[in-house]
């Protein structure tokens, strides 16, 4: 299973939208087209 993630350096660390997890990279397209169209996610392994 892995996880896409976006970190906003615009935002502190510990801000709520610091950083967005998400589940598929449809989710992720989803919403960086509704919020941040040149953003970037990255893709992780989650650990078991």
């Amino acid at each position: 299973m892995t996880v896409f993630v976006y970190v906003n350096p615009s935002k502190q660390v510990g801000d709520a939208d610091h950083i967005k997890l998400f589940a598929t990279v449809e989710a992720a397209e989803k919403w960086f087209e509704e919020n941040d169209p040149e953003g970037v996610a990255f893709e992780y392994d989650v650990l078991e």
